[in-house]
C-alpha cells in the first residue's frame, strides 16, 4: 500500500492460520483385468485408442465413453463376432469382464476408475505379474503410487489362472491358484490401509459350494480379513456388445459403493441399493441359504418382489467386532486418510504447544463436522470422539526424537443389519352387549 493515501477506507487482507483438514477420495476403485492389445486398433478414434505400453499402467478413466474408446471395446466385439476359431473366441471374451466391470460402475453411480490391463489375455497371469513391478508400474504395485484408489477389484482373475482353450469349451479355472491371487490383491490392500479388496467367487458355484469356499480365503481373525468383501452370486448382464454374458459383480458393486457415499456418506453401509445394468442372478438364494453365506462373511445380491435386484450385505470377512461392517472399516480408514493428508503442513514445524494445539483444533474440528453429518454415534462431540494431543503424551523424549503424537477416538456408526419387532395382542373388550340401568 503507498505510504500516502487520499482519505477513505482500506482492507488488508491476512491469512487466518487455521489449519482445515479436507476429507480424502472414498469413491475411486481400480480395476486389474484383460484388454487386448492395440495392434489393429483406428488410430483416428477419438481419443485415441491407448498403446500396449500405456494399457499396462494405470489410467485414469472419468466414463464409460472414455474406457470405451481408450480399450477399443467396439473393436472387441467386432472381431469376437467375426471369430470361428474357439481359441481366438476364447481369448477375445476374456477382454470382456473389464469392459463388463467398468460399464456396471458407471452405470451404479461411480464417476472415476483407473485400470490396469494385461495385454495378453491367451494366457494365465502369473503371481509375479499380477504383483507387477514399482518402477515399470505394472499389477497391484503401481497401485501404490495412486493414494486416491480406495478400492481393488480384479473381474477376469478366474480367467487369469488358466490359457486360453484350442478346445469348444473355455478352460476351467484353477481354484487353488485363484486364492492365491486373491491373497496377493488383500495383502496389498491391508499394506496400503486405505482400500479394500472386492472379490468375487468362482463362477457356478452353488451356495453351499461359495459357502466352502470362503473357508478357503484364510482366517477371518486376521488383520487381511478387515479389508475384504466378498460378493455372491455372479450376475447375468445384457453386454456391452449387446450379447447376454454372467459376469462376477465387483464392477457393479464398487458403483454401489460410490453411489452411496455420494448419496449419503462412507459412514453409510452400501447395502440395499439396487444393482443396476444387471438382468438376472446366477443364483437366486433363499433365505436360509442367505443365512448360512452371510455368517461366512460373504454378502449377497437377492432378488426381492417388486424391488429388483438389491446388493443384501455390507460385511467384511473380519469375525472382529470392530471391523465386522464395510462401512466402519471404510470410514476409520477414510478418517486416517483424511488426516495424514491434510496434516504435512505440521512436518518441521516447532514441537511446542501451540503446534499441539493447532493439531488439536483441526481435527477436531473436522470430526466435530463428521459427527453432524451422522458418521459418529453420540449425542454430542465428547460422547462421539476424543482427540489428546498434549504433554501427557507428547513427552520430552518424544519431543526429542522429533515426534509429533495425536491419539484420537471415534465411535463410529454401526449398520441395522437385523431389524426385530415384537407384536403382542392385547386382548379385547367383552363381546357382551351392555345390561340396561
Amino acid at each position: 500500500m503507498p505510504s500516502q493515501n487520499p482519505p477513505g477506507v482500506f482492507v488488508t487482507e491476512l491469512p487466518s492460520g487455521v489449519r482445515t483438514i479436507t476429507g480424502a477420495s472414498t469413491s475411486v476403485p481400480a480395476f486389474l483385468g484383460y484388454t487386448k492389445a492395440s495392434a489393429n486398433d483406428d488410430p483416428s478414434a477419438a481419443p485415441e485408442p491407448f498403446t500396449d505400453a500405456e494399457r499396462v499402467v494405470p489410467q485414469k478413466i472419468r466414463s464409460w465413453q472414455e474406457f470405451a474408446a481408450r480399450y477399443s471395446v467396439q473393436g472387441i466385439a467386432k472381431e469376437l463376432a467375426d471369430a470361428t476359431e474357439p481359441a481366438a473366441i476364447h481369448t477375445l471374451q476374456r477382454c470382456l469382464p473389464l469392459a463388463e466391470a467398468v460399464y456396471g460402475f458407471f452405470a451404479n453411480g461411480g464417476s472415476t476408475c483407473y485400470v490396469v490391463g494385461f495385454t495378453r489375455p491367451q494366457s494365465a497371469v502369473s503371481p509375479e505379474e499380477l504383483k507387477g513391478n514399482t518402477d515399470a508400474r505394472t499389477g497391484l504395485a503401481a497401485l501404490e503410487t495412486v493414494p486416491e484408489v480406495t478400492m481393488v477389484a480384479v473381474p477376469s482373475l478366474w480367467d487369469m489362472t488358466a490359457d486360453a482353450s484350442a478346445e469348444k469349451e473355455a478352460p476351467a479355472p484353477d481354484h487353488a491358484a485363484g486364492v492365491g491371487r486373491m491373497a496377493q490383491v488383500v495383502k496389498h490392500c491391508t499394506e496400503q490401509r486405505n482400500r479394500l479388496a472386492i472379490l468375487d467367487p468362482p463362477p457356478g458355484l452353488t451356495p453351499a459350494e461359495a459357502a466352502a469356499f470362503a473357508d478357503t480365503l484364510g482366517s477371518r481373525d486376521s488383520d487381511d480379513a478387515a479389508f475384504t468383501a466378498l460378493y455372491y452370486p455372479w450376475i447375468t448382464v445384457p453386454g456391452v456388445d449387446a450379447v447376454e454374458r454372467t459376469v462376477p459383480p465387483c464392477g457393479h458393486v464398487a458403483g454401489v459403493w460410490a453411489r452411496t457415499d455420494a448419496e449419503r456418506g462412507v459412514f453409510k453401509a452400501p447395502a440395499n441399493q439396487n444393482l443396476r445394468g444387471a438382468l438376472k442372478l446366477q443364483t437366486v438364494l433363499t433365505d436360509d441359504q442367505h443365512g448360512e453365506l452371510n455368517a461366512k462373511g460373504v454378502n449377497c445380491l437377492r432378488l426381492f418382489p417388486d424391488r429388483g435386484l438389491l446388493v443384501w450385505g455390507a460385511r467384511t470377512r473380519s469375525t472382529t467386532r470392530d471391523w465386522r461392517y464395510l462401512n466402519v472399516r471404510r470410514l476409520v480408514s477414510y478418517l486416517a486418510d483424511s488426516v495424514h493428508q491434510s496434516s504435512t503442513w505440521a512436518v518441521f514445524e516447532p514441537n511446542d504447544e501451540r503446534l499441539w494445539a493447532t493439531l488439536r483444533h483441526s481435527v477436531s474440528s473436522f470430526l466435530t463436522d463428521q459427527w453432524r453429518q451422522g458418521a459418529l454415534v453420540g449425542r454430542t462431540p465428547d460422547e462421539a470422539f476424543y482427540v489428546i494431543c498434549d504433554d501427557t503424551n507428547n513427552t520430552p523424549k518424544t519431543i526429542d526424537d522429533g515426534k509429533v503424537i495425536c491419539d484420537i477416538g471415534v465411535a463410529p456408526v454401526r449398520p441395522a443389519e437385523f431389524v426385530h419387532f415384537t407384536i403382542t395382542q392385547i386382548a379385547g373388550q367383552s363381546g357382551e352387549a351392555p345390561k340396561a340401568t
